[in-house]
């Protein structure tokens, strides 16, 4: 056991500390979030957390790009939605408490048939592959009505039996409890996953997948074993979702809900763990929020996207490090004035760009108001070329100085590293 502890790594203090504020976070979140749009968001990105670190577990993990993830959450949410179908029948004797595990075991029962199809190849083969099992499950929905329920989906209720200590799962806030213990189970799990010897080699079949057949593994079978286990989480996170939502449509195994984890998953870091739980956080804030302030949200999500894989492709968690590590060595103060100033000249560009955007889906689909719009607090009138020429002015001149800051930045940067460096080599020569 010893030895286990000294190869694989034992919790220290600031493990204990970091879950122990995850738990009072989970516990007082819907205190200071308490109204009811609040409450189902947090509830929300409970369930994106758990699908986000299962598909993290294929591609940052095991460098496994899967398009077709949401089969196996999606497949998850169907069964538990007739679980739940069946136990208000009194045909399954099952606690309403447990369903999120039937669709864990929905999921796993599925990724043990299609995965051992999808994992006997890697690379872009293996990516075709996902793509192609989920186009399939996704016409399979709208073909078979009698378990997928056509495109009207299956609904079920929720509040069946009698409640226990007045839990009736009910009110939105008991369901956000108990799918909080879930995420953070299984968040626990996924974790500890990391730290076993199966998944230490799914990172060495990631690096380096020749050198892991010299030593005797089968790197197939290493994949298949993980492919499985991502399934089972994210078929809890389809239970989790059907119970949330007390409904599933096709939409929840379509190539846009594949693609929303792919998408968040890299947005949010893959290369680091907590980067999923970033990137799920940011999923339900964009389907929910973004969505509702304006019509181009998808637009602007894709500007993200695309930016994010340009100038920080480790996504928000590789920023937080590498600024930590900074700080760590008492250099964050010298770098603080430049973020400022790419911040500044940022926000200036993303403004013109914006109200540009702006005013063409407000002639496309809101001519019928008229052409004067409001943006960021201004008036703007989408016909006339005053406003083109100063969002135009606005963008260019913000794009200018982002450009010019982030060359000083740069050097700034390069110059931190080399101090940083120093130090370490000095420190090491002390030692």
């Amino acid at each position: 056991m010893n030895d286990i502890t000294r190869r694989y790594g034992a919790m220290g203090p600031r493990d204990f500390i970091i879950w122990g504020l995850a738990v009072v976070l989970m516990l007082v979140a819907p205190m200071v979030f308490n109204s009811s749009l609040s409450v189902t968001m947090l509830s929300q990105m409970g369930i994106a957390i758990v699908a986000c670190l299962s598909y993290n577990m294929l591609l940052g993990q095991g460098g496994m790009l899967s398009f077709g993830h949401a089969v196996y959450s999606g497949l998850g949410s169907f069964v538990s939605i007739h679980a739940l179908k069946a136990v208000a029948g009194g045909q399954l004797p099952v606690p309403v408490s447990l369903i999120p595990l039937v669709g864990g075991v929905a999921g796993l029962g599925f990724a043990v048939l299609l995965g051992f199809v999808t994992t006997k190849k890697a690379g872009t083969t293996f990516s075709m592959i996902t793509l192609g099992i989920g186009e399939l499950v996704f016409a399979m929905s709208l073909m078979v009505p009698e378990f997928f329920g056509g495109e009207a989906g299956v609904e079920a209720n929720r509040v069946v039996g009698k409640p226990v200590m007045g839990i009736t799962f009910g009110p939105q806030v008991q369901v956000y409890y108990l799918l909080a213990i879930y995420t953070l189970v299984c968040t626990a799990g996924m974790y500890a996953f990391t730290r076993t010897p199966l998944g230490r080699m799914l990172n060495a079949v990631r690096d380096n997948p020749e050198r892991v057949e010299f030593t005797g593994y089968n790197t197939q079978r290493v994949r298949y074993y993980s492919f499985v286990i991502a399934g089972f989480f994210a078929g809890v996170a389809g239970g989790m979702y059907a119970l949330n939502f007390e409904i599933a449509t096709a939409e929840v195994v379509g190539a846009a809900r594949s693609g929303a984890y792919l998408l968040f998953t890299f947005l949010g870091g893959a290369t680091f763990f907590f980067g999923p739980i970033i990137g799920a956080v940011l999923m339900v804030v964009a389907f929910v929020l973004l969505s509702e302030f304006t019509k181009a949200w998808l637009l602007y999500l894709g500007l993200i996207f695309l930016l994010m894989v340009m100038y920080a492709p480790g996504g928000i968690a590789s920023l937080i490090m590498m600024n930590l590590r900074v700080a760590k060595f008492g250099k964050l103060k010298g770098v603080l004035g430049s973020y400022a100033a790419l911040l500044a000249s940022g926000g200036l560009c993303f403004a013109g760009v914006s109200a540009m955007i702006e005013m063409v889906y407000h002639l496309q689909l809101n001519e019928a108001l008229g052409p004067v719009m409001k943006f960021m607090g201004v008036s703007l009138d989408a016909k006339a070329a005053t406003s083109w020429i100063g969002s135009l002015v606005l963008a260019l001149v913000g794009g200018v100085l982002f450009l010019w800051v982030r060359g000083r930045f740069a050097k700034r940067w390069g110059d931190v590293q080399g101090e940083i460096e120093a130090a370490i080599r000095a420190q090491e020569s002390a030692a």
